[in-house]
């Protein structure tokens, strides 16, 4: 049964995985071009880290961060190396999206790289009606990223 609950940085599967995020992010993006947070960047108050477990084994995480009253950003969303393409990453995506929706946010954005790494997350998101965008909050627009944005009270029916 796959439950998601919130992370737990104490657990070494959760700092592991991250890490394996992390590596993965500055593989694959140009030095002072990653912005994917750690540990300790979503352990921020304005930031929910949600994890996916079937039992007692670690299929994925994402953050949910709080841009303002109306707005919030998708951060760190990662499926591990087992389960790519297996709907984990859908599921974490449904569960920040329903959050964002639950706290009356009317927007939800994200900052992710360019090139062939991130060509399945982008699919995915595009799937559940992201379209690309300009910058926000602190990001500036680069060759190395694009901006998505999901407009909630247009997609509140789907």
């Amino acid at each position: 049964m796959l439950v998601i609950k919130p992370g737990d940085f104490d657990d070494e599967r959760v700092l592991a995985l991250l890490a394996r995020h992390l590596e993965g992010m500055h593989a694959s993006s140009p030095p002072g071009h990653v912005f994917a947070l750690d540990w300790s960047g979503l352990q921020k108050p304005e930031i929910s880290f949600y994890a996916l477990w079937e039992g007692e084994e670690l299929l994925g995480f994402g953050a949910l961060k709080e841009l303002g009253p109306r707005a919030g950003e998708i951060k760190s969303m990662r499926t591990a190396d087992a389960h790519l393409r297996r709907g984990v990453a859908a599921a974490i995506l449904q569960h920040i999206v329903a959050e964002a929706r639950r706290r009356g946010y009317v927007r939800l954005s994200l900052e992710t790289g360019s090139g062939p790494a991130f060509e399945p997350a982008l699919e995915l998101y595009r799937k559940y009606g992201f379209t690309n965008g300009e910058a926000f909050g602190d990001y500036e627009k680069s060759p190395f990223n694009q901006f998505l944005h999901l407009d909630l009270v247009a997609t509140q029916a789907t």
